[in-house]
């Protein structure tokens, strides 16, 4: 493995690249920000913005997706009050067990600023027979929900007339990924990779049908063309830690007093569940990092940390997965925590991992 010379991302992580310096693509993305004029760009979605607003009649006017986090609350802010838009917000629940700042936000966001929330709840029983399949198989427990994630909002909105839908940051792009384009167009948001690589045939089991799969399907190929998704990480300076400081002003709760999570960096990304963050660490037996390995790097960028203390946060978090999101993944899903474990043991890399003396799975080549 090796990592970036700026921040603490291995070249391990999916897609990312990097430079002849030994730079990674996520940190050369944030370099170029002193290159955009940022003001001509807010422009430009002023003009997206005036060409669909009042166009659905008394009809909301755009739509964003939403989770009902600290960059939903952003998002939202930007396109009802500063761009004075009438925006329908689709989210998607996973079902697990919520937290309580996960209560509170998602309502939060909807009374704050005086929004409809159009909610899908997935077929549970479907939920556990594919989180099974895609956790034995792939290592990949919310395929389902990640995929409703990307396809309800686009279905949604042909549906509601809402040509212009609005996501939050370009994730291949602001952090490396195998589409990392600097673009504000979302439209190949669906083949991104999160919820892209599972063939139908594969899914059709244990009784499962495709008439069981409709809501994981895009729109037909000439509604997707009517329709003009957009990032909004494209026309604002994107900053998660921003986000989050804005969110909080409004009502935005993190987990400050409800839940010390093992694994993570920070306290105010995907707080809404618990079992959820399986999914979120699953990186880690594959590609060695992990959640903390994001935030650091992040945090870097933002020249909130020193490389040195990144490193330690690193070493300290990233290997250790929340001991109550793994119960609360596994009363969900019907495992034993040795069932749970036996499956986590079979992704971890043999080319990265070895095997301590106490039996540990370490890394070959840790950050250094």
């Amino acid at each position: 493995m090796k990592y970036c010379k700026k921040c603490v991302m291995p070249d391990t992580r999916p897609g990312i690249k990097f430079d002849e310096q030994g730079v990674c693509s996520a940190c050369r993305a944030y370099e170029n920000r002193k290159n955009v004029n940022y003001e001509e760009r807010f422009e430009e979605l002023k003009a997206i913005c005036d060409k669909y607003r009042g166009g659905n009649g008394k009809g909301p006017d755009c739509a964003i997706a939403v989770s009902g986090g600290k960059d939903s609350h952003f998002q939202v802010h930007v396109m009802k009050e500063l761009m004075g838009m009438n925006p329908i917000l689709f989210t998607v629940e996973d079902n697990f067990t919520m937290t309580e700042a996960g209560k509170h936000n998602l309502r939060n966001i909807s009374e704050e600023f005086g929004c409809e929330v159009i909610s899908c709840k997935p077929n549970i029983k479907l939920q556990k027979k594919l989180m099974r399949l895609a956790f034995e198989k792939y290592g990949k427990p919310t395929w389902y929900v990640d995929r409703l994630i990307y396809t309800f909002p686009l279905n949604m909105a042909v549906r509601f007339n809402t040509p212009l839908l609005v996501y939050g940051e370009n994730v291949s792009y602001e952090y490396g990924g195998a589409d990392s384009k600097e673009t504000y167009s979302a439209r190949e948001i669906i083949g991104n990779g999160v919820a892209s690589d599972i063939s139908l045939e594969e899914l059709l089991v244990d009784g499962v049908t495709e008439k069981d799969l409709y809501m994981t399907f895009p729109p037909a190929k000439e509604d997707l063309e009517k329709l003009d998704p957009i990032y909004l990480s494209y026309f604002v300076e994107w900053n998660s830690y921003k986000n989050y400081q804005f969110a909080k002003s409004r009502g935005f709760h993190d987990l400050t007093h409800e839940w010390d999570r093992s694994m993570m960096a920070e306290n105010f990304d995907q707080v809404d569940s618990y079992a959820y963050l399986v999914h979120a660490w699953m990186k880690y037996p594959k590609f060695g990092h992990a959640c903390a390995t994001d935030y650091a790097s992040r945090f870097i960028r933002y020249g909130m940390l020193k490389r040195e203390e990144a490193i330690k946060l690193v070493k300290e978090k990233d290997h250790a997965l929340d001991p109550k999101a793994v119960r609360d993944f596994c009363d969900f899903c019907g495992y034993t925590e040795t069932e749970f474990w036996e499956i986590v043991d079979r992704f971890y890399n043999p080319d990265i991992f070895c095997t301590d003396e106490y039996g540990r799975k370490i890394l070959k080549e840790p950050l250094k």
